[in-house]
């Protein structure tokens, strides 16, 4: 039987939290220097595309829950990786609350996106979090490449959908309160 679309979206914020939980850790095994060490990267530094990843939730966050969006952004608001690994950690625990909340009337509710550039933008809670998830795997990837450049090993962050790489990740989801549904 197939998976509705607003199981999907559950599914895909366990995955985003897992990964970000993945990511974070290894992250955190750097010293401050070589979290906040210029690498290649369209922001570039860990420090920064992680801090932007969580600016980014934030912001699609608040649009989706229509708390509506804090300004100004500072592009580093966690310069430390441990605050930062916390921060995202809660973002993450929001984004699956309100993921495990959806249905499909609820997918198709239409929300304002406010980017303060005085256009109306509107868009469907379902191609919001379809951006948003699209959003974290590419940053993801770039911070993965950039952890690679360093004496931490990146971590596995492809193995949570099939069934055969369930035993890799059970123990782990379950530390994290992920592994329902």
């Amino acid at each position: 039987m197939a998976a509705s679309l607003a199981d999907h979206f559950r599914q895909m914020a366990r995955n985003n939290a897992w990964a970000n939980a993945r990511l974070h850790a290894a992250c955190l095994r750097l010293t401050p220097e070589e979290f906040a060490a210029p690498r290649t990267g369209f922001f570039p530094s860990l420090r920064r595309t992680l801090n932007h990843i969580l600016i980014v939730d934030r912001s699609y966050l608040a649009d989706l829950k229509g708390t509506g969006r804090a300004y100004p952004i500072d592009p580093i608001p966690y310069p430390d990786a441990v605050d930062l690994a916390a921060a995202q950690a809660q973002m993450d625990r929001d984004l699956v609350r309100f993921c495990d909340g959806l249905d499909a009337a609820g997918l198709d509710r239409v929300v304002p996106i406010d980017r303060r550039d005085g256009v109306a933008y509107r868009e469907t809670v379902t191609a919001i979090l379809s951006h948003l998830f699209q959003h974290q795997i590419h940053h993801r990837g770039q911070a993965h490449a950039m952890l690679s450049g360093t004496r931490v090993a990146p971590p596995q962050l492809d193995e949570f959908f099939l069934a055969s790489d369930a035993p890799r990740r059970e123990a782990e989801l379950k530390r994290l309160g992920l592994d329902r549904r």
